[in-house]
């Protein structure tokens, strides 16, 4: 019988332990940013009925999703995103959930588009969301979560651009073209993919060529200057109401929160998808432009009206884990590649495996991380496999497993007749 090839289907991808790594240590770190904003996890199933995912999800996303017939002859589908299970899961569930609901989610979602440097046909999204709040203070909440969850992973770089949808709605009922406006949102949301012209010709051909250079130069604002500027120039244009005084509303939080740095008010910002209908932004990295957003999401007034008769307001962002990823390996940034362990325990005796393991254990409660090698190898063998593995230590038993030496593995230094406490602040230490 022949032996069958081992490969994978083009945009799905094997983790190899460093990158599998590299994604735990973000989503610890993710997780617990989220909580700290007093955020809950949940889960949803990866299948749904078809009708429920493709409600709402608009032209392009009913192109990728991922639709077939089970073995019970049921219409199904993989979720193509988090929020649309989510609003489903609000409908469900709305006796149980006490509002303004926080919920997190993070989990793999699957695609059929193609595939680039970031973006792949299974990945996984961190969803999180307020759903209760119609105000602008749960707004803000989400874009201040953005801030404070990226900046500690990417560093000062990061850039949330926004804008409010009513605003953009408002200025193409004032162009007479607002019945096009689910196709020239999805237009505009390409201009980083195929640039003004681009955008320009496809707009052409849905609004005809005056309506669509208007539109343009109304996107095109950003380039006035700061949020107060491209503000009053979005007013001059499209006039005052509920989404500029919004706008104005997020920018004073912004500043009462000495936040005001990193937040750009962009027009352009559109976002794709038909179920956002205010606030949306996505978040950028100004060391990789051509990496994307990593970080999107919106207001959803009315979406999980679709699955219930009562209206439930909601506002939610998304940060693509994969690209996320993808750039802290091109920015190098600290622990992209970090090991499993602080240390690792060396092997003198395979008859000493559980006095080994009690002493790691005793490293373990004192916080350190520690495996424990299973081979009686040369020392000079353990310290190149803890190197290969990306631990920093390795902990050498002496007297019995009572004192321990530390190596030191990047400056190739021991210390000698340590005990756990006193080894153990060592290497909390560095």
């Amino acid at each position: 019988m022949p032996l069958i090839e081992p490969r994978v289907l083009k945009g799905f991808r094997d983790f190899l332990p460093p990158q599998e790594l590299a994604r735990r240590n973000m989503v610890e770190k993710i997780e617990k940013s989220f909580r700290s904003f007093g955020f809950i996890p949940i889960d949803t199933p990866a299948l749904e009925y078809a009708e429920i995912l493709l409600g709402k999800g608009g032209g392009e996303t009913e192109k990728q999703i991922y639709r077939f017939t089970d073995h019970g002859g049921r219409d199904v589908a993989l979720r193509f995103d988090l929020t649309v299970p989510f609003a489903r899961f609000v409908a469900e569930h709305r006796g149980d959930l006490v509002l303004p609901f926080k919920r997190y989610h993070i989990a793999k979602v699957w695609r059929g588009e193609n595939t680039q440097r970031g973006r792949y046909r299974e990945f996984t999204q961190c969803d999180f969301d307020i759903v209760g709040s119609d105000g602008a203070a749960a707004d803000f909440e989400i874009l201040l979560m953005i801030r404070n969850t990226l900046r500690p992973l990417c560093g000062d770089g990061v850039v949330i651009r926004l804008n409010h949808r009513g605003l953009f709605n408002r200025f193409l009922s004032s162009l007479g073209v607002m019945e096009q406006s689910a196709e020239i949102l999805r237009q505009v949301d390409k201009l980083a993919k195929v640039g003004k012209d681009g955008v320009q010709k496809l707009l052409e051909e849905i609004t005809g060529k005056t309506e669509s250079l208007r539109i343009l130069d109304f996107v095109s604002l950003e380039a006035e200057g700061d949020y107060e500027t491209v503000l009053e120039a979005l007013k001059a244009k499209a006039g005052e109401g509920e989404d500029t005084r919004r706008l104005e509303e997020l920018r004073r939080f912004m500043k009462d929160a000495g936040a005001a740095d990193g937040f750009i008010l962009d027009p352009s910002i559109t976002r794709g998808l038909d179920y956002y209908t205010g606030v949306v932004y996505e978040t950028f990295l100004t060391g990789l432009p051509d990496i994307g957003s990593i970080c999107s999401g919106g207001r959803y007034d009315n979406l999980a009206g679709l699955y219930s008769k009562d209206k439930i307001c909601g506002v939610g962002s998304s940060i693509g884990l994969d690209r996320l990823q993808a750039a802290l390996e091109i920015l190098d940034a600290e622990n992209a590649h970090a090991g499993s362990c602080c240390a690792a325990l060396a092997c003198l005796e395979a008859g000493d495996a559980g006095k080994a393991q009690k002493a790691a254990e005793a490293f373990r409660l004192k916080g350190i991380t520690c495996e424990v090698f299973l081979e009686p190898k040369k020392l000079t063998q353990q310290f190149m496999l803890a190197e290969k593995k990306g631990i920093p230590w390795v902990i050498i038993p002496e007297d019995d497993y009572s004192r321990f030496t530390l190596r030191n593995i990047a400056a190739r230094e021991n210390k000698e007749s340590l005990d756990v406490e006193d080894a153990a602040d060592a290497m909390a230490g560095m």
